[in-house]
C-alpha cells in the first residue's frame, strides 16, 4: 500500500489483492442500485436494501485496511500508516464537524454522509507524504 512494487511487502501484495475487487463491487453495486432505483421505482424492504448496498464494499474496504494494519510485519510502515490514518480521522471529524455548525445556520450546503468515506480516504493520502517526510 505504501511501499514501491519491487519491495512490497507480503501483507501490501495481500492489501492490494483484496481492495482493488472491493473498490470494483461498490463501483458495480453503486451503478446497479442507483439504476435500478432510478428506472424500477422499488418500495418497502427492496428499496432500503437498493439503498444501502452501495455501504457494503465500503464496509469491507474499512475491514480490508484494518487487516492490512494487523498484517503488516513491518512495524516502521505500520506507525506510517497509523499516523497517516489518524490524520485523515482528525482532518475529517474536524472539517464535518465545522461543516456541521456551518450548515446549522445554512452558511453552506448540506453534505451527504456518504462523502464522510472520501473525505477521510483523501485526508489520509495527503497525510502520507507529508509523515513520511518528517522522517525524511
Amino acid at each position: 500500500m505504501f511501499c514501491q512494487p519491487k519491495t512490497m511487502s507480503p501483507a501490501a501484495r495481500r492489501y492490494l489483492a483484496r481492495f482493488f475487487p472491493a473498490m470494483a463491487a461498490y463501483v458495480a453495486v453503486l451503478f446497479a442500485s442507483v439504476w435500478l432505483i432510478k428506472h424500477q421505482a422499488p418500495h418497502g424492504p427492496l428499496l432500503w436494501a437498493l439503498a444501502i448496498a452501495p455501504a457494503a464494499p465500503i464496509i469491507a474496504v474499512i475491514a480490508i485496511m484494518g487487516l492490512y494494519l494487523i498484517e503488516e510485519t513491518d512495524e516502521f510502515v505500520r506507525a506510517l500508516l497509523v499516523q497517516a490514518m489518524l490524520w485523515g480521522i482528525g482532518v475529517t471529524l474536524a472539517g464535518c464537524t465545522a461543516w456541521g455548525f456551518l450548515e446549522n445556520v445554512d452558511l453552506v450546503p448540506h453534505l451527504p454522509l456518504y462523502l464522510v468515506f472520501p473525505i477521510f480516504c483523501a485526508a489520509m493520502g495527503l497525510a502520507q507524504p507529508l509523515v513520511r517526510w518528517r522522517y525524511r
